[in-house]
């Protein structure tokens, strides 16, 4: 049925005033008309509510163009707030209703929607670095130090909806330079362990994919799963790897690792589950419904700096993974952490590419 657009905008400017629809409005998909037999008269403390909504809307809009025209780089620092809480908001507000959804489902989180499952994802993370933040601003007047505290600090302190497109790919590289600087340490320590492995032949062929990784050689699916049972029990489990080479681990996935040996064990399985569990939820959708935001992301939280990656690149890559991943048993968490080192230093470099100073230090 056609709209009336007369019809509509009467309607609308009515609601607009009001602040909420007139008893006697139709809200339906038809036309909107007025019933003048239920209609009533409105109050003047609902009319003044709706001029002041509408006041207020009119002197927003006025003070952002002050903004814009006078101090030009505050109003991008105050629209991107602006836009981080709105989607701050959205992304709760989504969260609240997949939650809801399982609960009156009865949905296991490992059977939800790939999407769902990341959105639930992303959002814990956000929520717990942004606790830090909440408490200091619970003291009177702490807020403004905090405004400021946010201004200079945005990547330690703010979460992803409050940087602009600019600072997320820089901060993201930052994050991922501090991660590449243990990728030798962890391969370092695979060739250390290997020295206590009973098995000849696990024995040789650890050692050679430690060297395939060293010489800048990207292995094959097929290398890692041929010592995939080393990392199941003694010597390279997730309950039995050494604290220091755990510690090693920790900043591939973003978490601290000045916590006690135990409680980094249990982080790290608890992380690798998880995303093992997104992988499979990958698998399900399929790599080709993805876009290449969701590409990207995902290359990203598995290990891969996909900055100077093509499309085509992130999802041959991550089609090899899941083709890696979706293969393991929960008690192999150990390898899926340590292939987020040998799966990505290399990808889509070729041997000779290593600078010369990493390659000393992991010789040393």
């Amino acid at each position: 049925m056609a709209l009336s657009c007369r019809g509509v905008w009467s309607g609308a400017s009515l609601i607009l005033f009001y602040g909420k629809r007139p008893v006697g409005v139709k809200a339906s998909l038809c036309t909107p008309r007025l019933d003048y037999t239920k209609s009533r008269h409105y109050s003047p403390s609902q009319a003044r509510h709706g001029i002041g909504r509408s006041i207020l809307k009119w002197t927003n809009e006025k003070y952002e163009r002050f903004l814009q025209r006078r101090f030009p780089r505050f109003y991008v620092l105050y629209q991107t707030f602006m836009r981080g809480f709105r989607l701050l908001f959205q992304d709760g507000k989504k969260v609240r209703r997949i939650i809801a959804c399982m609960l009156n489902e009865k949905t296991e989180y490992q059977n939800l929607h790939y999407r769902d499952m990341e959105k639930i994802r992303q959002v814990r993370r956000d929520l717990i670095k942004a606790i830090p933040l909440v408490i200091l601003s619970i003291p009177p007047f702490a807020n403004y130090v905090v405004f400021i505290l946010m201004y200079l600090y945005p990547r330690q302190l703010l979460i992803r909806h409050f940087w602009t497109p600019q600072q997320l790919v820089e901060f993201q590289g930052v994050y991922h330079a501090q991660r590449a600087q243990h990728h030798w340490a962890i391969v370092k320590g695979l060739e250390s362990i290997s020295t206590s492995v009973q098995d000849s032949r696990l024995k040789s062929r650890l050692m050679e994919l430690c060297s395939k990784v060293r010489s800048g050689v990207h292995p094959v699916v097929s290398d890692v799963h041929a010592v995939r049972t080393l990392f199941s029990g003694p010597p390279l489990g997730i309950k039995r790897i050494y604290a220091d080479q755990m510690r090693h681990l920790c900043p591939l996935l973003f978490l601290t690792p000045r916590l006690p040996g135990f409680w980094i064990g249990r982080r790290l399985n608890s992380h690798a589950l998880e995303l093992m569990q997104l992988d499979r939820a990958i698998v399900r959708l399929g790599v080709h419904q993805l876009n290449d935001a969701e590409l990207r992301e995902a290359c990203y939280v598995r290990g891969l700096n996909p900055d100077h990656l093509s499309p085509g690149q992130c999802r041959e890559w991550l089609t090899q993974w899941l083709q890696f991943s979706t293969h393991l048993k929960e008690s192999e968490t150990s390898l899926y952490l340590h292939c987020m080192v040998l799966l990505t230093v290399n990808y889509p470099k070729h041997p000779g590419h290593w600078p010369q100073k990493e390659v000393d230090d992991f010789s040393s």
